[in-house]
This record gives C-alpha cells, structure tokens and sequence, in this order.
C-alpha cells in the first residue's frame, strides 16, 4: 500500500548512522543520497527516507519487517548499541496476535522504531 516513506530529521549524520547500524540486521542499508536525503532499503529500492529538515516535529512509530525472531533479536541489540534507548524487548506481543513478536527502540529524534515477525518460532 505505501511505496515509501519520509520524515525529516534533526541530526542527518546521526540518523544516518543509527538507521545503517539498527537496520542491518533486517538487510536494510543506505541505497542513495539525493539533496541532503538517505533513502534506505532492500533489493536496490529505497522505501525508507530521512533528510535534515530542522528539528522532528512530533514522533513517528515505524515498523520495519523481519524474516525471522532472531532478526529482530539483532534488530534490538544493534539499535541499543547504536545509542536507542530500550522500548520493549523483543517477545511475543499476543495483544496483536499470537505470532506477533517485535522489539521497540527510541531512536534519534524520539521516533518509536520496531522490527517485528509475524511467524512463528522455526
């Protein structure tokens, strides 16, 4: 439904490499730079875009895909060393439903950033 999506940040550097080193684990990396603007993705395409636009206005919550749990196990670990500040630790989220397993950071700017698998346990 949505092609991709961009938000303006703070700190362009900064999201940069928070986004590159939390993202990697997924298999997203930085695709292109154009005009002060990162778009990152898989496979070539840039789906997700940041640029520096002053300060953020209000917080986002983003929801990246993950292939499996341990995925988003990496996620969490590479975010919290990246400078997030812990969200919710990767488990099940039933409230959801029973396959829902994600793990939350705040990321620069505040944004609610999270990585989630809808299957179950291999």
């Amino acid at each position: 439904m949505i092609d991709h999506l961009g938000f303006a940040v703070s700190n362009y550097e900064e999201s940069k490499t928070f986004f590159g080193k939390a993202l990697a684990p997924l298999g997203i990396s930085l695709i292109t730079e154009v005009k002060g603007w990162a778009g990152l993705g898989k496979h070539g395409k840039p789906e997700f875009w940041f640029g520096q636009g002053g300060p953020a206005s209000g917080q986002m919550h983003v929801a990246f895909v993950a292939d499996s749990r341990e995925q988003v196990r990496q996620f969490y670990a590479a975010a919290l060393e990246a400078g997030a500040k812990d969200n919710g630790a990767p488990g099940i989220r039933a409230h959801y439903h029973p396959d829902y397993y994600g793990a939350f950071v705040i990321g620069p700017d505040g944004h609610n950033i999270e990585a989630v698998c809808h299957q179950p346990e291999a």
